[in-house]
């Protein structure tokens, strides 16, 4: 529900500067949920976020995740967003071009776009860390596989994978402030991992000249993004635009930083983090996507004023989506 709040919430304000914006919204801590006849309309993130956590569900039902179960329903799904009549809010070139050529049937790695490493890769990734008793080697793997069927790149890979982690490590009660640290240590630990059983040879439709020296490259990325999110921190500026600390969020490692710096500059105000993320400079639907998984994982689903949740397009698919993780998928069926 968070990650919809902050897609809905930088909807109107995506490709705009902070001058149009303001101009548009007003002063930031005040912007309203954008409505049109009552309903708070989402993009591409909020949808893919669907058609990966609706995957994730059928897969799940057949037994524990593996990348032979997850593959087919989320591949299925992904080609139904992209045939989809709704599939009109300017989504990214990249998922398109790869959902084409999934549509197409064949090995999905001829499709992975290798040289993308977008914000469509970790945008949609936040389901795959609330899923109870998932053990940790399985999220890393299925948060690079669900970013590989579309992008390809290693940096995509690794910012997926870290995206996945934050969400799955607020979930379980992590001290906010203390996220930094444990996201440089988890980067540190798989900077040489490289998960062929969820990957398969996918590094070798790349020019890297071995896997973990594919993979290390994304890592790597991944690490500066941390190094300007430390830095940002260190001396943060709420009224600034968060773009400028820590990148405008097109690319996976930044959508992943600058929405995690507006989280943690203000981790106990929920609404005023999306509105934050909302008023950038940048993909501001998908940095305060991010910003708003952030916040949901944190605080649950009473972050949210009542007429914010009842509005959100796409509110009872979210929901259930919701309700499959708290009733279906205890920790003993997963382990």
């Amino acid at each position: 529900m968070g990650l919809a709040i902050g897609d809905a919430m930088g909807f109107p304000t995506e490709f705009d500067d902070l001058a149009r914006i303001v101009a548009k919204v007003g002063p930031w801590r005040e912007m309203p949920l954008p409505l049109a006849s009552g309903r708070a309309y989402v993009t591409d993130d909020t949808q893919m976020t669907l058609a990966l956590g609706e995957g994730l569900v059928e897969a799940l039902a057949r037994g524990p995740l593996t990348a032979d179960r997850m593959e087919p329903p989320v591949r299925e799904r992904f080609v139904q967003w992209w045939r989809s009549p709704e599939n009109n809010r300017a989504p990214g070139m990249t998922c398109l071009r790869a959902c084409e050529e999934l549509s197409r049937g064949g090995d999905w790695r001829a499709a992975s776009q290798v040289g993308s490493k977008g914000c469509g890769a970790n945008m949609r990734v936040a389901p795959l860390g609330l899923i109870p008793g998932l053990d940790l080697e399985r999220c890393a793997g299925a948060a690079q596989l669900q970013s590989a069927l579309t992008h390809g790149h290693p940096t995509a890979l690794a910012a997926s994978d870290l995206t996945a982690y934050t969400v799955r490590l607020l979930a379980r009660g992590a001290d906010p402030a203390g996220l930094p640290g444990l996201l440089r240590a988890y980067a540190h630990e798989n900077r040489l991992i490289y998960r062929e059983d969820w990957l398969g040879d996918l590094a070798e439709h790349a020019h890297d000249h071995d896997r973990e020296a594919f993979i290390a490259r994304g890592w790597d990325e991944c690490l500066e993004a941390l190094d300007r999110l430390e830095a940002a921190l260190a001396n943060p500026d709420v009224e600034a635009d968060p773009c400028l600390a820590t990148g405008e969020g097109w690319i996976a490692e930044e959508a992943f930083a600058t929405g995690l710096y507006c989280f943690l500059m203000l981790p106990d105000d929920p609404t005023a983090v999306v509105r934050r993320a909302a008023c950038s400079s940048g993909d501001s639907d998908s940095i305060a996507a991010l910003a708003g998984a952030f916040v949901g994982a944190h605080h649950g689903a009473d972050a949210w004023p009542r007429e914010w949740t009842e509005a959100v397009e796409y509110r009872d698919r979210l929901l259930a989506l919701g309700a499959a993780w708290n009733v279906l998928f205890g920790a003993f069926w997963l382990a």
